[in-house]
């Protein structure tokens, strides 16, 4: 499969998150744009993820430690790990999930 980032359509998730996603057997990239103050409530998953800052300022809360997180930062949550976020600058984040996001298909 080969596949252009600029040729997939966004979808808003929540209110504030763009993202662009790829599904493969296994998992799922998502590709965000966020805007400034959008906010993921707290919650957690089965699925292991690892999340990078590629521009701008977030805030996230791992497991009740919340720090601010920058370009090249990342972050690694464990499956039922709570976390939450919000964009502090309007952002762009990558998320990769295993094993795949069946509700964001």
């Amino acid at each position: 499969m080969n596949l252009k980032l600029s040729e997939i359509v966004a979808q808003e998730i929540m209110p504030g998150y763009h993202g662009k996603l790829v599904h493969t057997k296994n998992m799922s990239l998502a590709f965000w744009e966020v805007e400034k103050d959008a906010v993921v409530p707290e919650h957690s998953h089965v699925n292991e993820q690892v999340m990078q800052v590629l521009e701008g300022k977030f805030e996230f809360t791992l497991n009740g430690v919340t720090k601010i997180y920058e370009p090249g930062d990342l972050v690694v949550i464990g499956s039922f790990v709570p976390h939450s976020g919000k964009a502090l600058t309007p952002c762009k984040l990558m998320d990769v999930f295993s094993p795949t996001r069946e509700e964001y298909k």
